[in-house]
Parts: C-alpha cells; sequence; structure tokens
C-alpha cells in the first residue's frame, strides 16, 4: 500500500461544484509530491466519483457516459443475451430478465463464477465484464411450491362426487 503526502494546498475551496471536483494547484507544492499525472507544473483538474461501495476515486478518463455490457444468462436450455449498464446490480438484472424469462426476480437465483449473487452486489463489482456467462436458476423452493399448488388446483378442479354404483 503506497501512502502519498500532500499539503494542504493541494485541494482548493474556490472550485468546488454540485459535482465531487477539486482543482490542484500547481505552484507551492513545497517538496510535497504532486497529485497530478503527468508532472507538468501547471494547474490542473481531477474529477472524483464515488463508487457503489462508497469509496472516492479519480474518475477515469476516455469513459463517455455509462458503459453498457452485454451479459449472456443461460437458464440451462436458454441462452438470453441482455444488455445493461455495467454499475447496475444483480438486482436490476433480475429484472431484466423477468421481461424475457417471465420468472419473477424472487424466484431467480443468479450464479456467477460458481456463486450465487445478492441483490445488491454491483456487476462490475464481482468482475462481469462484456459478453461473460452468468447461470440462471429457478429458486427450488419456489418451484416446489408452485408445483404443490398446481396439484391442490387439479384435485379441486376434479369434481366431488363420485359415481356411486349400487348393486
Amino acid at each position: 500500500m503506497i501512502k502519498l503526502r500532500y499539503s494542504k494546498r493541494l485541494f482548493k475551496r474556490s472550485c468546488s461544484s454540485s459535482k465531487a471536483t477539486a482543482c490542484v494547484g500547481g505552484g507551492g507544492g513545497g517538496g510535497h509530491g504532486n497529485a497530478v499525472a503527468g508532472g507538468g507544473g501547471g494547474a490542473g483538474e481531477i474529477e472524483w466519483e464515488v463508487r457503489p461501495g462508497g469509496m472516492l476515486v479519480q474518475k477515469r478518463e476516455g469513459r463517455g457516459g455509462e458503459e453498457v455490457i452485454l451479459v449472456r444468462v443461460s437458464t440451462g436450455f436458454a441462452w438470453h443475451d441482455v444488455s445493461i449498464a455495467a454499475t447496475s446490480t444483480f438486482g436490476e438484472l433480475k429484472v431484466r430478465l423477468s421481461m424475457v424469462t417471465g420468472l419473477e426476480p424472487r424466484e431467480q437465483r443468479l450464479l456467477f463464477r460458481g456463486k450465487e449473487r445478492e441483490d445488491t452486489d454491483h456487476l462490475h463489482m464481482v468482475g462481469v465484464r462484456d459478453k461473460d456467462k452468468v447461470l440462471l436458476l429457478e429458486d427450488p423452493a419456489l418451484k416446489d411450491m408452485k408445483v404443490r399448488a398446481a396439484l391442490a388446483a387439479a384435485r379441486v378442479m376434479q369434481s366431488p362426487c363420485q359415481p356411486f354404483i349400487q348393486v
């Protein structure tokens, strides 16, 4: 782990805006390390972003807007290609899949790299990239409840009066 030393004059308050940005002074560093990449003596601006985990990091360059990835979802017998933002959660992916498969989000179990993922896990935080595969399973407990409900409904549908044969 690298610890960076900086002076208090590194971040000026006069540049604050609604976004998390800070201006970096180029002049009087006083021998301390400068946070401006490239080592230029001029003033530069560092843009910050808050990651879903709450960590404040320097914003990456070259990314115009949200990055959209294509996720291949296997249901065991069929494949579904779903386009979704890379910073989305598995819960949001379940909502998209419910429109395609007809399964409610609470009935779905998503596995990525052999582990079931929680609804609050972000795709990019667990390493889902463009054209990665995710396995969709139906929740076994809810599937069993559906089967039992269907059997109970079938019994009710049969006529309650059985033909009686008198001899």
